[in-house]
């Protein structure tokens, strides 16, 4: 088991990764809100992403934890890797979320948070030395904290829905 440390680290890069497209929108709704999917349609019929999935979202995580990593005290590919699995496991839960028919706004406990909180975890795993309890354990953790914090970012204005 990892030290819990360096649990604590990934953790915060990881609500870093996926908190930062949220702030990018409040406080930047114009720019580069060009959605990653250019509006394409999936056979089905439906958005292949959908809109809320921008080029904003992927700088702003990707920035953010570029940033925070050396911070924290962790080399910056891991900030790059812990991005871009986070913005990949957000991805793939839009994907999904889109064949079963729910529009962005929708709740989907567990394809909102899992995907997005496992897929960097898979990511750094060799790397940062972790085990499959450090991994339940972050993964749990990660979806603990984001529904604790998504209805108190509500009301503090910063989300747009409290889930």
């Amino acid at each position: 088991m990892a030290e819990l440390f360096l649990l604590l680290q990934l953790l915060v890069l990881i609500l870093v990764a996926n908190g930062a497209p949220i702030l990018a929108y409040k406080l930047l709704p114009n720019v580069g809100a060009c959605p990653v999917d250019l509006g394409t349609r999936f056979f089905d019929g439906r958005p292949l992403l959908g809109e809320s999935k921008t080029i904003r979202g992927l700088i702003s995580s990707l920035v953010c934890t570029v940033i925070l990593a050396p911070i924290l005290g962790l080399d910056i590919s891991v900030g790059i890797v812990i991005s871009a699995g986070a913005m990949l496991g957000d991805l793939l839960s839009s994907f999904a979320k889109r064949r079963l028919g729910l529009h962005a706004s929708d709740r989907a406990l567990v394809l909102d948070q899992v995907p997005e909180s496992l897929i960097p975890i898979l990511f750094v795993y060799e790397y940062v030395d972790l085990s499959i309890i450090d991994t339940i354990i972050l993964v749990s953790a990660f979806v603990v904290l984001e529904l604790v914090l998504s209805p108190i970012l509500f009301r503090l204005n910063i989300r747009r829905r409290p889930y």
